[in-house]
């Protein structure tokens, strides 16, 4: 690991978190809103029966984004590793686990076209029943990557915590990831106690976070003498 200067991995880092970011506005965002009509079971099945293509792309966009998640907490706790270690590698668990149940929900996403795909031992639900379990895959899909994002919420106070404490990684970008993942944990806990107030200008402070850090790792990456010099020897 020490083999790899700390800015070549910095900018690695940042590539790894714009093709996260890319995958999941496209499979998370773009493609659902594109094929699911939220109170309409039978547009939503005729959506996805004439748009197969893109439904899978969408499946397909999120491994892409998993695979990044999971190489981030690694790359993560490798730069922040030097401010607090234990925290580091806190952050690291915390990403791992909301990957890994962010994967559970994507598999709910997955089932819709399980249960849209003709098979034979389907055959004793009718076309409207089946529409109908199709959407509730979907929502079960929604339901859960909103009701986990707390451990990502998690990860992320972590990390900008540490970036704030580094030296060679600007202030305000912890600051801004600190307070992004608030408001993960905020959206988690409203969507489970008062889905009402779960207004998702909660993830808005996310985008602009990861945003801000992706173009700073690229650009700037990080302060190798300051690194250096807070790195345990």
């Amino acid at each position: 690991m020490n083999s790899v200067p700390v800015q070549t991995y910095a900018r690695i880092a940042g590539v790894v978190l714009l093709i996260s970011m890319v995958a999941g506005g496209f499979g998370e965002a773009y493609v659902p809103s594109k094929l699911v009509v939220s109170a309409d079971a039978t547009a939503t099945a005729k959506n996805i029966h004439d748009f197969d293509s893109l439904f899978r792309l969408g499946f397909a966009v999120y491994l892409v984004e998993a695979v990044c998640d999971v190489a981030l907490a690694l790359m993560f706790y490798v730069l922040l590793r030097p401010v607090r270690k234990d925290l580091a590698l806190l952050a690291a668990f915390f990403g791992l686990v909301s990957t890994a149940l962010f994967a559970v929900a994507e598999l709910f996403y997955y089932a819709a076209s399980l249960v849209l795909g003709g098979s034979a031992y389907l055959k004793t639900f009718s076309p409207d029943q089946l529409n109908t379990l199709a959407l509730l895959s979907l929502k079960l899909y929604g339901h859960g990557a909103g009701i986990f994002m707390v451990f990502y919420g998690i990860a992320s106070v972590l990390r900008g915590y540490l970036i704030y404490r580094s030296g060679y990684l600007p202030r305000f970008l912890g600051a801004l990831l600190a307070l992004a993942g608030f408001g993960f944990i905020l959206k988690n806990f409203a969507l489970v106690l008062a889905p009402a107030y779960a207004s998702d200008l909660l993830l808005l402070p996310m985008f602009l976070a990861a945003l801000s850090l992706t173009v700073w790792l690229l650009v700037k990456g990080v302060d190798v003498a300051e690194w250096e010099r807070v790195r345990p020897t």
